[in-house]
Formats: structure tokens, C-alpha cells, sequence
């Protein structure tokens, strides 16, 4: 039964991620990854924010794969943001390979603590 859940969180949310990949590159154009930087940072957010909440109320194990593991793990993606950071590397986009590397890092760590410290004050 974890697996169904992983996997049908894990669909749910790369379709997510998709559908926002696509709509920031209608919007803002596709030379900078607008769409995959805006996924992993309100990724990270929601995760501290899913866990603290999660792990504070002692709930169903079976959510956090569905939520956590399934959702966030394909909503997020690792792999996309490697792709596109060396895309701006090899184009020699120096500044905009900085800054989203280095956004994408500090970023997503301080939305993490943002959202578990979030859900801590929630949980009070």
C-alpha cells in the first residue's frame, strides 16, 4: 500500500510541477527556469511546513508518504534544476547561472525553515 501512495502523490505532483513550469514559461518567457526555481522553493516550504505538522500531530504514516514522499518528491525535482543550471553555464550566462544556483540553494533551505518553523507556531 506505500507504494500506491507514493506513486499516486508522485503523479499528482509532477503534473503540478509541470502545469507551473509551462505556465511561468508562457509568462516570463523560458530563457531563465522561472518555473522549476518557484517549484523547489514553495516545495521547500511546504515540506518544513507538511512536517512539522505532520510529525506534531502523530499522524497516519500514510500521509506523509502520500504528501511528502509522493507529492513534494515529484513536485519538486532535483534533476530539472541540474539540467538547467548547466544549460545557463554552458550558454555562458554567468550571472544568471549564480544566481540560480545560488537562489535555488539558499532559497529552498530558508523555506524549509520557514515552513517548519510555520508549522510549529501552528501547532501550538
Amino acid at each position: 500500500m506505500a507504494y500506491l501512495w507514493v506513486a499516486l502523490g508522485g503523479a499528482a505532483g509532477s503534473a503540478v510541477r509541470y502545469g507551473i513550469a509551462q505556465w511561468a514559461a508562457g509568462r516570463w518567457g523560458g530563457m531563465f527556469p522561472w518555473g522549476t526555481l518557484a517549484v523547489n522553493i514553495t516545495g521547500s516550504l511546504v515540506i518544513g511546513l507538511l512536517m512539522s505538522v505532520i510529525l506534531g500531530r502523530g499522524a497516519d504514516p500514510s500521509l506523509r508518504l502520500l504528501l511528502v514522499t509522493g507529492f513534494l518528491g515529484g513536485y519538486t525535482t532535483f534533476r530539472a534544476f541540474s539540467l538547467e543550471a548547466v544549460t545557463l553555464i554552458e550558454g555562458r550566462r554567468w550571472d544568471e547561472a549564480a544566481l540560480y544556483i545560488g537562489g535555488s540553494a539558499m532559497a529552498g533551505v530558508f523555506s524549509c525553515a520557514g515552513g517548519l518553523g510555520l508549522g510549529r507556531f501552528l501547532m501550538r
